[in-house]
């Protein structure tokens, strides 16, 4: 098979410029998203809590003792832990239900690494910490939405080369 000169290992060239591909990381899903964080105390009732994600449409909020990332509460944890269980709502403490285990990333980590940690846990969240300070969250969501604008770029870059060859 012959070599085709407008492909170089990492990159995609044609005749009007040449870009590096590089892996996706959660930074990218970081400058996209932001890193606003949406918090709540550990004493933070559940039904105030609630009532914070549906003001602001999300699944979940971090819970910081002060400063301290010490969980999340989700929707999945107030239907399971609350609902299912018949405990109030307004009796019951953010910390009584939140998740406090889940695994960390690191900006500089993959978009596939992500992946595969959320489906391997069968979780939806990944708080985000650059040493030891919280700087952010990234959903499932969020995930495959960067997985959708990657694969949204490699075919306009096909498509770039294709044309450049005709």
């Amino acid at each position: 098979m012959k070599k085709n000169p407008y492909i170089v290992t990492g990159r995609i060239k044609n005749d009007c410029s040449s870009k590096t591909r590089r892996m996706k990381r959660v930074a990218d899903i970081l400058s996209h998203k932001g890193s606003r964080i949406t918090s709540v105390s550990p004493e933070t009732t559940v039904l105030d809590a609630l009532r914070i994600m549906a003001d602001q449409n999300i699944g979940s909020v971090l819970v910081l003792d002060g400063q301290r990332y010490v969980g999340i509460m989700t929707e999945r944890d107030y239907s399971r832990k609350v609902i299912l269980k018949g405990k109030s709502s307004t009796d019951t403490k953010v910390s009584e239900i939140m998740t406090n285990d889940l695994p960390h990333v690191k900006p500089q980590d993959t978009i596939e690494f992500c992946m595969q940690l959320l489906s391997d846990k069968n979780i939806r969240y990944l708080p985000v910490f650059d040493n030891d300070t919280l700087c952010g969250i990234v959903s499932i969501n969020d995930v495959v939405k960067e997985t959708i604008l990657t694969q949204e770029e490699t075919i306009s870059h096909l498509k770039d080369y294709l044309h450049s060859g005709i």
